[in-house]
């Protein structure tokens, strides 16, 4: 019996210490002094980013760490579950170059680009529509990654839909890279895709393939999103810091974006260089 409470009290102290620690560490001050730029990244994401430094986030982290300063430095995970909780909440790198606005699990900085789902097919293609409830999608075999916007609406328009996994260990497997490669070959009609995989990728097909980006959606389906920065909560000065460098090298930015094919959007959800978004 003693050798058993002793056992409980070890394990209450232990957890009653787990809290404790934990209780300190949320309430940790921010950092003052950067002595590098310490970014949280899959390291095998293209177009985003990898570890040769080949994705537009690697670049924009350059930028970054050049403005700053400081030697830039990488933690390497893949995103999937768990990604914020084992990267950013662990205080071992300072920021996400990528995160949807409205993003709970972190503090979101102001956008650094706009950008929108978008149709790829092969250049020859008699499908160029620019919404998803497009009467020439029916029958049509689609491809298109599970549990994204785009499926309730094609599956509606009549669409043949081919999926894709969403989740996946980016180290193992590549689903917008097979679905776009599936289309190049032939095994399906189309893919709709979010805007910046759509484009990098389809630009990389021999022969390139063509991309029709879904600006005059009419089925409610959210199909553009902004993408910001993450940084954790409680840390202003470093979103401030952020929102300035966004504001101050945004052509640059601009500039990174469009080498990859970046479908972008102005603040009226036109694609830039456009007056107006085109139809079918």
């Amino acid at each position: 019996m003693r050798a058993a409470c002793r056992q409980i009290v070890r394990a209450v102290t232990l957890a009653l210490g787990l809290v404790l620690a934990c209780g300190a560490f949320a309430e940790l001050p921010e950092r003052q002094e950067r002595e590098a730029l310490r970014v949280c990244a899959d390291g095998n994401n293209l177009p985003f980013s990898n570890q040769a430094g080949e994705g537009f986030e690697n670049r924009i982290a350059e930028l970054m760490a050049e403005d700053l300063g400081v030697p830039l430095t990488y933690v390497w995970a893949p995103q999937v579950m768990g990604f914020v909780r084992n990267t950013l909440e662990l205080r071992v790198c300072d920021v996400m170059i990528g995160t949807v606005a409205g993003y709970d699990f972190v503090q979101n900085t102001n956008a650094y680009y706009r950008s929108v789902y978008s149709l790829v097919v092969p250049a020859d293609s008699d499908l160029a529509a620019t919404r998803l409830s497009d009467p020439a999608f029916s029958g049509r075999r689609i491809g298109v990654v599970a549990e994204t916007p785009p499926i309730v609406p094609l599956r509606r328009s009549g669409a043949r839909i081919e999926g894709y996994p969403l989740m996946v260990d980016t180290r193992v497997r590549a689903p917008v890279r097979d679905a776009i490669e599936d289309v190049a070959a032939g095994n399906t009609e189309g893919a709709v895709l979010w805007g910046p995989l759509a484009g990098y990728y389809a630009a990389r097909q021999e022969p390139p393939l063509k991309v029709v980006p879904l600006v005059n959606d009419d089925t409610g389906a959210h199909l553009d999103y902004r993408i910001t920065m993450g940084v954790r909560h409680g840390e202003p000065h470093w979103k401030d810091w952020i929102n300035d460098f966004i504001d101050r090298r945004q052509e640059e930015i601009d500039a990174i974006l469009a080498d990859y094919d970046v479908p972008l959007l102005d603040r009226h959800g036109q694609l830039l260089g456009t007056s107006e978004g085109g139809d079918s």
